[in-house]
């Protein structure tokens, strides 16, 4: 399991993804709203006024979405409980942190999966420096989070998970699919172990029952793919926001990690 931290807690944040963040009218939204503009459905005491129903009226989007637990970093940590509604510059600067703050949290959980993979043991050294610095830019205040360059940090980061899923995959055969276009692609059944789908585009792909073990799924978009009897338990970098936005099934394997999403057939 993840450490606690990077896993969303709705219950120690402030909303912060339902009010900083924009979103356009579309089949993921019901409505437009804009940045720094509170969702309709935002109640005082922080909660999701139709949280059992967001799909049902039309913000799918918001069931796909996971913060990686940025948002009570942000809430607790940063701003010490002090909520947006406190003030029109205490709501500006947590806006402006929160996206920073997701973007550190995800690095987080990629990292961490790396340094959890035997096969990288020969760069774990290098793993957890990187842990513990990306660990304490998180630490720091709202001022010194705000001039950090993340992008890149991202970039730095990603060289280390560009080494570490070469170990991972080492021993399969190269399938480099790196940022294909895979829309719609009838995979059902595929040996796909150890593939490279890094940002690959898997949107309504059928993937049901293909094996995707030891496969580099970093920024791959799987939204609407179906993964019916998938096996993902050990996709390389696998993140909750493309399980929530994939279809599967109970036969669909997961990482411990994950929570499998409600939406899925039992």
């Amino acid at each position: 399991m993840r450490p606690l931290p990077l896993v969303s807690d709705c219950g120690n944040c402030f909303g912060l993804c339902c009010v900083a963040l924009a979103f356009s009218a579309s089949s993921d939204f019901a409505v437009d709203k804009p940045i720094g503009t509170p969702c309709a459905n935002l109640q005082q005491d922080f909660r999701c006024g139709i949280h059992n129903r967001l799909r049902d009226k039309g913000f799918s989007g918001c069931t796909v979405y996971d913060c990686f637990g940025a948002g009570q970093k942000v809430s607790q940590s940063t701003f010490d409980g002090e909520d947006w509604r406190g003030s029109a510059e205490t709501a500006r600067r947590m806006f402006e942190v929160f996206p920073i703050m997701r973007q550190l949290h995800e690095l987080l959980w990629y990292l961490t999966e790396a340094l959890a993979r035997p096969a990288t043991k020969p760069m774990h050294a290098e793993l957890s420096a990187m842990l513990a610095t990306t660990t304490a830019l998180t630490d720091d205040n709202a001022d010194a989070l705000a001039k950090l360059d993340v992008a890149a940090h991202r970039a730095e980061v990603n060289t280390l998970l560009v080494r570490a899923s070469e170990f991972v995959r080492a021993g399969f055969k190269s399938r480099n699919r790196r940022g294909a276009d895979l829309i719609g692609a009838k995979l059902r059944g595929t040996d796909l172990r150890g593939a490279n789908l890094r940002g690959a585009y898997l949107i309504g792909a059928d993937l049901r029952d293909a094996d995707l073990r030891s496969a580099d799924v970093i920024g791959a978009d799987l939204r609407d793919a179906n993964v019916a009897g998938a096996k993902l338990a050990e996709s390389l970098f696998l993140t909750q926001t493309q399980v929530n936005a994939a279809r599967g099934d109970a036969r669909t394997t997961i990482p411990d990690s994950l929570a499998r999403p409600n939406h899925w057939r039992s």
